[in-house]
């Protein structure tokens, strides 16, 4: 358990999802938290926006309801054709970061968890404790992003290996034509198509090419197509490198959550499922005292999500590209397999 003799007995350094989650779920398990991010408000980024099924789930146990679209499967597209499959059991939902973001920080509020604009500079292990700037706290949650600070001054930054990957998005107001999440496939790109209102559809691109959001979309006509004429609803915003690895998830007192433990690639859209499954596991452990079972948890958390993405890229990377939407086609129960896995 947590010594009562600290100032605070978690401090989150991160206001994005993962440690407005890891906050909640620190408060409902009856602990002190105090929230440090140095951005101000709501705060938008590079996103798909679709939440998968289990992180719909998530959001409904911290009692985080936010507006959005429901999503009911996903499909795969590619000129001339397309392989459709749906969710078996609830679904998920298609929600601007900027939506998700506010309805977190009005839960924290609402829970009277403090959230200082201001960044974790400094921590130091004591025994029995950290000294986080100064301030005298049992533990540390380090969700502070993909390129996290606190991972590198930690010293627990790895190696990638393989190309850089980079997300650009941009929203149009324009009624969703799907119920579905969208990805089309061109030769060097993916582009996510995911409803999040009744008039407006986020569209992401996933590349290893750096080039302009317009350049990118020109590899998909029959999306262009769709997108004639759509005003703009949002400026473009751009992500990555996506991939990041962490040595580990446990430094002493320190755990990480979310994008800072390490991410793949948002090619399966389960981002956001993943930092909140992480941020219940991590406080579990925090309330246990199990620290190195944290390390465990994170890795069951992440291994379907790891393998089934790696397979993807390893495919996506190679001459087999072009036979992934006809091989959804011709084998739709190994497809629907493989987007419930993605589903949670």
């Amino acid at each position: 358990m947590i010594a009562s003799t600290h100032a605070v007995d978690v401090v989150v350094a991160g206001g994005g999802p993962a440690g407005l989650a890891t906050a909640l779920h620190a408060r409902a398990a009856g602990l002190s938290v105090l929230v440090r991010d140095p951005r101000a408000g709501v705060v938008d980024k590079a996103c798909g926006e679709g939440v998968m099924p289990a992180g719909v789930a998530h959001l409904e146990a911290l009692g985080v309801r936010p507006a959005g679209r429901e999503i009911v499967g996903i499909r795969y597209c590619a000129p001339g054709r397309s392989a459709a499959t749906r969710f078996r059991g609830p679904p998920g939902r298609g929600v601007r970061r900027t939506e998700l973001h506010a309805a977190l920080r009005e839960a924290v509020r609402a829970a009277g968890i403090p959230v200082e604009q201001a960044r974790v500079e400094r921590v130091e292990q004591q025994r029995g404790g950290v000294l986080v700037d100064g301030l005298p706290a049992g533990y540390v949650v380090a969700a502070d992003g993909l390129h996290s600070p606190l991972r590198r001054a930690l010293g627990l930054d790895a190696a990638t290996r393989g190309p850089a990957r980079y997300g650009l998005r941009r929203h149009v107001r324009l009624a969703p034509w799907t119920d579905h999440v969208e990805v089309h496939w061109a030769e060097h790109a993916e582009a996510y198509v995911t409803p999040v209102g009744e008039e407006e559809v986020g569209v992401a691109v996933l590349t290893t090419r750096r080039a302009p959001y317009e350049e990118h979309l020109a590899a998909f006509p029959e999306l262009l197509e769709r997108l004639a004429g759509a005003v703009a609803t949002s400026t473009v915003r751009g992500a990555g490198p996506l991939r990041q690895e962490s040595r580990r998830r446990v430094a002493g007192r320190v755990l990480l959550v979310g994008d800072a433990s390490g991410y793949v690639d948002a090619l399966t859209g389960e981002g956001i499922s993943l930092a909140l499954a992480q941020a219940r596991a991590a406080v579990d452990h925090l309330v246990s005292g199990d620290l190195p079972g944290y390390e465990r948890a994170w890795r069951r958390v992440v291994r379907r999500h790891r393998v089934l993405t790696r397979a993807l890229l390893a495919v996506g990377g190679s001459p087999a590209r072009p036979l992934l939407v006809p091989a959804a086609q011709r084998l739709p129960r190994v497809f629907s397999a493989v987007v419930e896995a993605i589903g949670g």
